[in-house]
């Protein structure tokens, strides 16, 4: 298996390479508008929609900001993450009040359900406008992007259900709900939900347990690079171990710097070729 050159936009489910270009999508949400136009055409996509919103807060972030591309077999949103460091100190806040579910589903993290309410209708809009040849649909994001990307797809099935994605990928995502909307999730997407996780990337520890909570899946990128579809506890314990032990001058910084996106990238490439 290579690298493949671009999307495969008649593909309908997991693949590692779909899953490659779903974090490429992702990386591209960190990018100016005009440089997601350019890749846009690019990757074959047509048609491009951009959405930022603006508004305060309890946290250090600004404004969220995704974009949407439509071709005619494929639709992807995806959803722009912050850095990990701002990330962590805002999920640290254990006196964070929550925020209602989708479809009054449980609750989520305040920051990601503000920041979520703050974008969506734009995001529903561009979906129903541009799917006009029964495209399949995309959601992915890094970071608080894949939070956002979690949420979107669950409020899109959750009060349409009509319209539930293909495929949600996540890479690096914090913990984003309660246990009823996890299950929900679980439940909804069974097989189209992708949650990747870099070997001791910090955020997707954060808000702690047990109040906040991943969804089942997990793809976890081990401390050698390798993709693996599960890892048992006191295994996943001794490869974080590991992993914290690879650079013996720096040993504390491993959970920030596997969150990177370029290190999912980096990974991702490996397992590729």
């Amino acid at each position: 298996m290579t690298v493949p050159s671009t999307f495969d936009h008649h593909a309908t489910g997991y693949s590692l390479p779909h899953a490659y270009w779903m974090l490429r999508a992702a990386e591209l949400a960190y990018r100016s508008e005009a440089e997601v136009e350019q890749r846009a055409e690019e990757w074959g996509f047509a048609r491009v929609r951009h959405h930022t919103s603006r508004f305060a807060p309890p946290f250090a972030l600004e404004d969220t900001q995704a974009y949407t591309l439509a071709s005619e077999r494929m639709i992807v949103t995806a959803f722009r993450g912050t850095e990990p460091l701002q990330i962590r100190d805002w999920l640290s806040d254990v006196n964070t009040p929550p925020w209602p579910g989708p479809a009054r589903t449980g609750y989520v993290h305040y920051g990601f359900g503000e920041a979520l309410d703050s974008i969506y209708p734009a995001v529903r809009e561009s979906v129903t406008e541009l799917r006009d040849n029964g495209q399949t649909v995309w959601f992915t994001g890094h970071s608080l992007g894949g939070a956002l990307a979690m949420l979107a797809g669950c409020r899109l099935y959750l009060e349409e259900p009509r319209l539930r994605a293909d495929g949600v990928f996540t890479y690096g995502q914090p913990r984003t709900c309660d246990r009823t909307l996890a299950a929900a999730c679980d439940k909804g997407f069974k097989d189209r939900f992708h949650r990747f996780v870099n070997n001791n990337d910090i955020v997707p520890h954060l808000p702690p347990e047990p109040a906040y909570n991943h969804v089942q899946t997990l793809r976890y990128i081990d401390a050698n690079g390798k993709l693996r579809t599960s890892m048992p506890l006191l295994g996943a314990l001794a490869d974080r171990a590991k992993g914290l032990t690879a650079d013996v001058f720096a040993p504390t910084t491993d959970g920030v710097r596997d969150h990177f996106i370029g290190s999912y990238v980096s990974a991702l490439e490996k397992n590729l070729v």
